[in-house]
């Protein structure tokens, strides 16, 4: 299975993405915990990292693919599909993405949005905030990031949409009744493919 996880900050990405990928056997590539490596390595690219995430800005799409494909290239390698959560946050890295892919067979099957409404959404990066993640911290940042997150989306799901790969799974629901919400869709898509 290769699964991209969209949806806005704090609309449950990582944990969706832990729990599916030990339920379906796979690996959980998140961009986040990619690039925070970097931050917290303070390397070069950590620092660059660190400034545009501190004014709630994306971090350039050629850094972030290449930190992102070579994670999904080694997962499929080793004869494991992925979910990659927090990646593509454009289309314009949608498509690309795919252009990379495609050739490699590694392509995403797959791409569950799990919609949030953003006072929810709101709610749970203070919370995750309160437990010291750093770019959940700052409520102006929290609004950049929800904007950009609007502004970019629409097309991303249009290009998912288009590819007839595209669920929507309602994220407000419990953990348990998301994930099980999301493995029934995907089985179910599964099985219309045959």
């Amino acid at each position: 299975m290769r699964l991209v996880l969209l949806g806005a900050p704090g609309s449950g990405k990582g944990t969706q993405g832990h729990l599916l990928a030990e339920r379906l056997g796979v690996r959980h590539v998140a961009s986040g915990e990619l690039l925070r490596a970097h931050v917290a390595a303070e390397s070069e690219l950590g620092v660059e990292i660190t400034a545009r995430l501190a004014r709630g800005d994306f971090v350039p799409d050629d850094v972030v693919l290449a930190i992102v494909c070579e994670a999904v290239t080694a997962a499929c390698e080793s004869g494991r599909g992925y979910i990659l959560d927090g990646f593509p946050r454009t289309r314009a890295q949608a498509e690309r993405a795919y252009e990379l892919a495609r050739p490699k067979g590694i392509e995403a099957e797959a791409a569950v949005y799990l919609a949030l409404a953003d006072d929810i959404a709101r709610r749970r990066l203070a919370s995750r905030a309160r437990a010291g993640r750093v770019d959940d911290a700052d409520g102006g940042v929290i609004e950049r990031r929800l904007e950009l997150f609007h502004a970019n989306t629409r097309p991303i799901l249009e290009f998912y949409e288009a590819r007839g790969i595209l669920v929507t799974v309602d994220a407000a629901e419990p953990v348990p009744v998301v994930t099980e919400t999301i493995i029934a869709a995907l089985e179910a898509t599964a099985g219309s493919d045959k």
